[in-house]
């Protein structure tokens, strides 16, 4: 086992995340798998995709992942370091390969979309607290994070209960719930998932994914109401919209203060009248009033793709919370980053320019309301007006 770089004291970054990447092969044409004569070859990683995101704006990015001592190993390093991503402390496997997967053309949430993934075994699975590095991990304003990960290995597992742990000075924890019930391998994923977002400081999770993991319906209060402890959460409503509920009104979230506090641990399912999942703590240390939540619709797009578009969300989000961004702000470059994904193919597309970004953020609620985003937009001049990108319906 070997890595990527020199194992020296690690820089500090602005964002270090931490998941399995693996080689994608997109199809050259639409149709079902067995049908599609060739492919073309990319990367996917919800974790690694927020880091190249990230890089691309101009923020300084590392990804911490183990992949095989194969050549789609090297293809992921070097594509990943392509974006301007550390990936000195990538660990590489000689016994475990790189993971792989195949998918079909079509939107991924019709009956239509296949996905094939040849992943069970690989070197990313192999991953733990003592392999991995975990200063280098520690060593960033923000860490981020997926319940992907959790879901790979007990020993994966392992690591993420390590590193959403309460501790001195430990980084902001940011948790993309990700539910993905097909890679767990027993009935514990929901539980496992809502015990982790506990333990983080800001946590992406879509309404869709509550209500599936976690038999939550009633909208984004209810949400709330299970997930009290992040400073953060952000409840993701697909083509409406998301809503932020935020302790901060403009200031970075905290950054080194240990995480949530410590609070008696509960299961999913031992919950109030209501159904919900009981928030641990909740009968002997009842939580202040929540903040009022903040909702953004989201933009009109001209849809390409659907794939990666959460993580591009994810990435503008932190873009904009690394920069003390109102929350307001926060959401809108979320959904601009994930309009630069959803009208682009492949699992990344290139994140609008900053100044292109701010602009569009700053528009006033009917201007922002009437924005329609299509396929070569993130191009457009920034000088020239909305109008280059943009239509209105």
């Amino acid at each position: 086992m070997t890595a990527t770089g020199a194992r020296n004291v690690p820089d500090v970054v602005d964002v270090v995340a931490l998941g399995e990447s693996m080689v994608t092969f997109l199809p050259s044409r639409p149709g079902r798998l067995a049908d599609v004569p060739s492919f073309d070859r990319g990367i996917g990683g919800a974790e690694s995709n927020v880091a190249c995101v990230l890089a691309a704006a101009g923020h300084t990015a590392r990804w911490v992942g183990r992949v095989g001592a194969d050549g789609f190993g090297d293809h992921l390093v070097e594509a990943i370091g392509g974006y301007g991503v550390d990936v000195s402390h990538v660990r590489r496997d000689p016994r475990r390969p790189t993971g792989i997967y195949f998918r079909t053309a079509g939107d991924r949430s019709t009956d239509a979309h296949e996905v094939a993934y040849y992943r069970a075994g690989s070197a990313a699975s192999a991953m733990s607290p003592a392999g991995v590095d975990l200063d280098a991990l520690r060593a960033g304003r923000v860490l981020h994070l997926s319940g992907i990960t959790a879901a790979l290995s007990s020993d994966c597992l392992d690591l993420l209960r390590e590193l959403t742990a309460p501790r001195p000075g430990r980084p902001l924890i940011s948790f993309d719930v990700n539910h993905r019930p097909g890679l767990w391998r027993d009935t514990r994923g929901p539980e496992v998932l809502l015990e982790l977002a506990r333990g983080a400081d800001l946590v992406f999770v879509g309404e869709d994914e509550a209500e599936e993991a976690w038999g939550i319906t009633g909208g984004p209060a209810r949400i709330r109401q299970a997930l009290p402890e992040p400073q953060t959460l952000v409840v993701k409503q697909g083509a409406h919209g998301a809503v932020a509920f935020s302790e901060s009104r403009g200031q970075m979230c905290r950054w080194g203060d240990g995480g949530p506090p410590a609070r008696a641990k509960s299961r999913v399912g031992e919950g109030g009248r209501d159904g919900t999942p009981q928030a641990p703590g909740r009968a002997t240390n009842p939580r202040p009033a929540p903040a009022p939540a903040t909702f953004e619709p989201a933009l009109h797009v001209d849809v390409v793709a659907t794939t990666g578009a959460g993580d591009a969300f994810a990435a503008g989000f932190l873009s904009a919370t690394l920069r003390d961004l109102p929350v307001r702000d926060r959401l809108r470059h979320g959904h601009l980053t994930a309009a630069a994904a959803l009208t682009a193919p492949g699992d990344l597309a290139a994140p609008p320019a900053r100044a292109h970004a701010d602009r569009l953020a700053a528009l006033d609620d009917t201007a922002w309301g009437t924005l329609r985003l299509g396929p070569g937009w993130t191009r457009a001049d920034e000088h020239e007006g909305p109008e280059k990108e943009a239509r209105t319906p």
